[in-house]
């Protein structure tokens, strides 16, 4: 009777196990995905800022030079 009865623990215990850790990678993803979010609008921004300053040095004519 005991090897069944660890046999049901230990299998418990391996899906608490594994619970715990798909939490941990869902938060995880979460976080992830936040701040591939957050990125991608800082890059946008720029990408603006950046198509405008272009556009000025275009109308003045000057170059990098």
């Amino acid at each position: 009777m005991f090897w069944p009865m660890l046999a049901i623990a230990l299998g418990f215990l391996g899906v608490a196990v594994l619970g715990v850790l798909g939490i941990k990678v869902f938060v995880e993803a979460q976080r992830l995905g936040r701040q591939v979010s957050a990125t991608t609008e800082r890059i946008n921004r720029v990408s603006e800022d950046l198509e405008q300053a272009a556009t000025r040095l275009a109308a003045t004519g000057d170059s990098l030079r």
